[in-house]
């Protein structure tokens, strides 16, 4: 039987001014997703669409919702707002919006679009909403408190309502939100749903939302084919996954840009400072930090201005601790904690990471979805990527939840494989790594967080005007730079010779450890040799102290004989 033939974008009667932008963009072909979405979504349908990460979500609602306002522009005799896409953190909203701006390049005079996740200057978004721009993107949050304050109005003119990670929705805290903004739609609308996954929430989300929805199940697996992405796994603690990474990290044996997943902000920063003793540069992302500053850094990370980003996903948002402690501590140490953390943020959620050849677990994440989301921020699209997983022993149920899951659908084969490393041929590194990750003390954690949080609040008040005029310099802020809160030798930097191991040493240096053990061989007569010129030195020594009268006992002897002269 052969393949149906796949619907390419030109046969979906789309705007020759969307084609030419996704010519632009080099998207050869639809995904599985947007080659079934877009139809019916230009139908007019209501969708629930399930796909996994990396598979093109984002443009299956987004090229459907520009064509639907690029024909209501041809009958309609007035400017308003016609779509509203809601997504659970401000990154992704911010990864829409750019989505749609290349979207929209051959028209960007007829479709605008804004983004008002940010709570920051809302002053400036009533501004921008006072002129019904034709899409508006947003956290829950954030469009409800401007539907309340009457700054936009949507219960006439509202045509399409976009709910991106609806999985997420419910679990950062926006059911309510949701119902009462609910309220504020008009009776008939359009609506998607789009999710990775479909949990208990988002058909919760599917009874309130949309009606009689054509839900989408693609037969594809949640991340990419193992001939595309490959799984390690390594067994180590505390101590030994940090001069294992060290040694991985020196040594080029990982390559690319890499994202490194911890369970908490402190550990981000505590492995920065640790690598950073090292002169191994890297970025800290995280949900305390302002959501401007977690965007320019994805940015960055994104071009390629820096290789490794360090992140705490959401889990670490309910769980101060990433889940490790038992239950009262946790409570206890949730109550004491008077950080203020971004609800709005999550990091192997839904940012759109470009690039990334690998993924490492340096912390094991604590269940099989946000494993799966890890991994999905890479191997994306036809490239390659790697997982790499460090596991301790407590973590191994974890690994084996994980292994179950994904060896789903393959027969007594294992996709989690180990990762062959000895960790013996580098104990020089170990030697190093213990001392490195022990000085990086709370301290040490603490000023590095203040140093960063105090740069940042000069950046945005002194050179805000600046860099509005000059946005190139605002570029060359790099997130990678040395916090200089732990003490940095210098010669850590380098990696001797003999620290390398045999296998990945020079024919020379092998040559020179051979002579020098054939050298050594003879050590016992060598060492007699000198404990008789040592002996021979002491009788000479000896004899000149006795001939010397002041320094001799022999006193009477010395005179008798200087009388008789």
């Amino acid at each position: 039987m052969e393949d149906e033939k796949k619907v390419m974008f030109h046969e979906m009667e789309l705007d020759d001014r969307i084609l030419k932008a996704i010519s632009q963009l080099a998207w050869p072909e639809p995904t599985l997703i947007q080659e079934t979405a877009i139809p019916l979504l230009l139908e007019g349908k209501d969708v629930l669409m399930r796909a996994r990460t990396g598979s093109g979500k984002t443009a299956a609602f987004t090229i459907p919702v520009i064509q639907k306002i690029l024909n209501m522009k041809n009958t309609s005799t007035h400017q308003c707002i016609r779509a509203l896409i809601l997504s659970p953190s401000k990154e992704l909203c911010g990864q829409i919006t750019s989505v749609i701006g290349d979207l929209t390049t051959k028209c960007a005079r007829e479709v605008k679009c804004i983004d008002i996740s940010s709570s920051g200057d809302t002053a400036t978004q009533k501004a921008l909403l006072s002129d019904k721009p034709d899409i508006v993107v947003a956290t829950p949050s954030r469009a409800l408190a401007h539907l309340k304050a009457n700054n936009m109005r949507l219960k006439e003119d509202l045509a399409v309502l976009v709910v991106d990670e609806a999985d997420l929705v419910f679990s950062f805290g926006y059911e309510d939100e949701i119902k009462e903004l609910l309220g504020h739609l008009p009776k008939i609308y359009q609506a998607v749903l789009a999710s990775a996954t479909l949990s208990e929430d988002v058909l919760s989300l599917k009874k309130i939302v949309l009606r009689n929805p054509v839900t989408l199940k693609l037969e594809e697996p949640e991340l990419a084919p193992s001939s595309q992405l490959q799984h390690y796994h390594l067994f180590a603690e505390e101590d030994d996954k940090a001069a294992i990474l060290y040694a991985l990290l020196k040594l080029n044996l990982i390559r690319g840009k890499s994202i490194i997943f911890v369970r908490t902000v402190d550990r981000c920063y505590k492995l920065k400072l640790y690598l950073e003793q090292f002169k191994i540069g890297s970025c800290v992302l995280n949900s305390e930090l302002p959501a401007a500053v977690r965007c320019l850094s994805v940015d960055q990370f994104n071009r390629g201005r820096y290789q490794i980003i360090i992140a705490s996903d959401e889990m670490a948002l309910e769980k101060p601790d990433g889940g490790i402690l038992p239950i009262e501590e946790r409570k206890k140490k949730k109550q004491n904690s008077k950080r203020k953390k971004d609800k709005e943020s999550g990091v192997s959620r839904g940012i759109d990471f470009q690039l990334v050849s690998n993924v490492i677990n340096f912390d094991f994440p604590l269940d099989v979805n946000s494993y799966v989301h890890r991994a999905g921020r890479t191997a994306r699209g036809k490239n390659q990527g790697s997982v790499l997983s460090f596991v301790s022993i407590r973590e191994k149920p974890l690994m084996d939840a994980v292994e179950v899951h994904l060896s789903k659908g393959f027969k007594s084969q294992k996709v989690l494989q180990k990762y062959e490393f000895a960790l013996e041929e580098v104990e020089g590194f170990r030697y190093r790594s213990r001392d490195a990750w022990r000085a990086v003390t709370r301290i040490a954690v603490r000023e590095a967080r203040l140093k960063e949080i105090k740069q940042e609040l000069l950046n945005c008040k002194k050179l805000q005007g600046y860099f509005e005029e000059n946005p190139t310099d605002l570029a060359a802020l790099r997130r990678d730079k040395a916090l200089h809160t732990v003490k940095v030798q210098h010669h850590l930097a380098h990696v001797p010779e003999y620290l390398l191991p045999a296998a990945l040493r020079s024919d020379e240096t092998v040559e020179d450890e051979q002579e020098g053990v054939a050298a050594a061989a003879p050590a016992p007569q060598k060492k007699r040799k000198q404990n008789t010129q040592y002996g021979s030195a002491k009788r000479h020594k000896y004899q000149a102290r006795k001939n010397d009268p002041l320094k001799s006992l022999d006193v009477k002897q010395k005179a008798t004989a200087a009388g008789d002269t």
